[in-house]
């Protein structure tokens, strides 16, 4: 990939979210730093998939890079065009290339709408495919595109299973013809049986769609079926980035390879004696984060650097990168 390949670009991104004052005569006590300077680079057609648990401000960054939520800090770029401060007007233009995919479809979509005003919603907000006529066949054409029988546009959602409510939600995402969609845990809700079938979908339609996507989700193995690379988040920063493969088998930060630890490996004499990496203690507040290094309070290999020097991401190897002080350099 390539400088011009970038499609979406955050810049030492922060969004903080201020705490309420105790009472009327003081002030703040201070703020969640859900995202806290984070440098990200996704390319035009490619899966990034984004992994941590949950807290780490993942669902947070996706919403921000949509400005869904205003930053407090950095900056966001669309295909060149710094979007951070764009004006409203103008921004309703950018809502077009850029959609989202939930992670509760039935939320999500309104109850009082049929699903086929749901999907056709868009057509209208962006003035698409003029006319009652062309806007209904447009929303059979969306339906079909995402397995489901355009006779079923009538019907509302509590009618419909939860993986035929994420299919609505997807094609919802696609009226609008985007270029970027977030995908926000799309099968966190959903049952293992259809999980595989909503991603196989999202697979079909970035191959025929020339689609670019942020893959949300705390579930690794998950992410390493569709992500070209994958970013790895840990108390608002991003402490891991990489071709999915190598972050999957070769993982350089200790956090990653606890993450990598806990998935399960489908061939039962392996799992035995495979070793688990068990993190001690709980996540620090991120209205307070460590000094240094911010795993180094749950770290197995923490040493000197960690608690003055906040390690920054570095290339290791040909295919990631990594923000630990076992590489050597310190920020």
């Amino acid at each position: 990939m390539t400088q011009g390949d970038v499609l979406v670009r955050a810049k030492s991104l922060e969004v903080h979210f201020p705490l309420p004052a105790p009472g009327p005569f003081r002030s703040s006590p201070g703020a969640v730093r859900a995202v806290d300077g984070v440098d990200l680079e996704i390319f035009r057609g490619e899966t990034l998939g984004l992994v941590g648990e949950s807290g780490c401000g993942k669902s947070t960054l996706g919403n921000a890079l949509l400005r869904l939520v205003e930053p407090t800090g950095g900056a966001v770029e669309f295909d060149g065009t710094d979007v951070t401060g764009m004006p409203a007007r103008e921004l309703r233009a950018l809502r077009r290339r850029t959609a989202m995919v939930f992670q509760d479809p039935f939320a999500s979509l309104d109850p009082r709408f049929t699903v086929g005003e749901s999907i056709g919603e868009p057509l209208v907000i962006h003035g698409l495919h003029r006319g009652r006529e062309r806007r209904r066949a447009r929303v059979s054409e969306l339906m079909e595109i995402v397995g489901l029988n355009p006779d079923l546009r009538n019907r509302y959602p509590h009618e419909f299973s939860g993986g035929q409510r994420q299919r609505v939600g997807i094609a919802r995402a696609l009226a609008g013809e985007p270029d970027f969609i977030v995908c926000d845990e799309p099968i966190a809700s959903l049952d293992v049986s259809v999980q595989a079938q909503v991603v196989n979908l999202l697979v079909r339609l970035q191959r025929e769609l020339g689609l670019t996507y942020l893959f949300v989700s705390h579930d690794l193995a998950a992410v390493r079926q569709v992500a070209d690379r994958v970013a790895v988040m840990y108390l608002g920063r991003v402490v891991e980035i990489g071709d999915g493969v190598a972050v999957g088998d070769e993982p350089q930060h200790p956090y990653t390879e606890a993450l990598v630890s806990a998935v399960p490996v489908p061939v039962p004499e392996r799992e035995r004696v495979r070793e688990r990496i068990v993190l001690q203690g709980d996540i620090p507040s991120p209205t307070n984060p460590p000094s240094g290094c911010r795993f180094r309070t749950r770290c197995p290999r923490v040493f000197e650097p960690c608690p003055d020097h906040d390690p920054v991401l570095q290339p290791v190897g040909s295919r990631q990168e990594a923000a630990c002080h076992l590489h050597g350099v310190t920020g």
